[in-house]
């Protein structure tokens, strides 16, 4: 995760963020992935593995894939897509970053993953109630504080009805704005999903060390009863 990357990473991720902000807040993705030439160590939160906090969410929950429909968010290097893929999910991952997909499409050359390169904030209609569980780790909390009503109303559209939604990202005790990124998400903001419909079915908290400070994360399972 990020809070376990060199200095030297974190800083540059926080430069690329900060500078992108004025013009572009999503830019900056594309750039790490680029100037990363292949190097997954130089992506702070490629893991090369399932993402801990779902691997263990699909264990608790017992999730069955077959005959239903996955969406992963801000997929990266693809890992938790195929984690779900071989659940027998039909799973649909996107990325804005095109270098990410391409880097995706490389290291899975049979996966039955559809891997896309997408903006969540333009996102077809046609995907609206369409996914039966959808997986929002991480992206949230990249993008500035200001953006994050308008990309909780992108994502919440997408959660089919009876549908989950599968939240992983850090937290923050207030509605104090954090440094960042990441920028961690306030209960308030959160708040956002339960305002469009969502329901909150579970949620666990998580803390990790980075140095002497602790990071504080929670994973949300939401859903939808229409």
């Amino acid at each position: 995760m990020f809070e376990q990357q060199p200095e030297a990473i974190q800083q540059k991720v926080k430069k690329l963020a900060t500078e992108s902000q004025k013009a572009n807040p999503t830019a900056w993705f594309d750039v790490l992935y680029s100037e990363a030439q292949g190097d997954a160590g130089q992506i702070p939160w490629a893991r090369l593995t399932t993402h801990p906090y779902l691997q263990e969410w699909l264990y608790i929950s017992q999730q069955k894939g077959e005959g239903n429909t996955a969406l992963v968010i801000g997929c990266g290097l693809g890992d938790d897509a195929e984690a779900l893929a071989k659940l027998g999910f039909q799973v649909t991952a996107f990325d804005i970053s095109t270098t990410a997909i391409a880097w995706c499409h490389k290291r899975f050359p049979n996966s039955s993953v559809n891997y896309l390169v997408a903006d969540l904030l333009t996102l077809d209609t046609e995907w609206h109630r369409k996914f039966d569980l959808v997986l929002e780790s991480r992206t949230v909390q990249a993008l500035p504080v200001e953006m994050r009503s308008q990309v909780v109303n992108c994502i919440t559209p997408l959660v089919a009805n009876r549908g989950i939604l599968l939240v992983i990202t850090r937290i923050r005790d207030n509605d104090s704005i954090a440094d960042g990124p990441p920028w961690a998400l306030s209960d308030k903001e959160l708040a956002e999903f339960i305002k469009l419909g969502l329901q909150e079915v579970r949620r666990d908290l998580f803390l990790s060390a980075a140095g002497e400070k602790k990071i504080k994360q929670v994973r949300i399972e939401y859903c939808l009863n229409e």
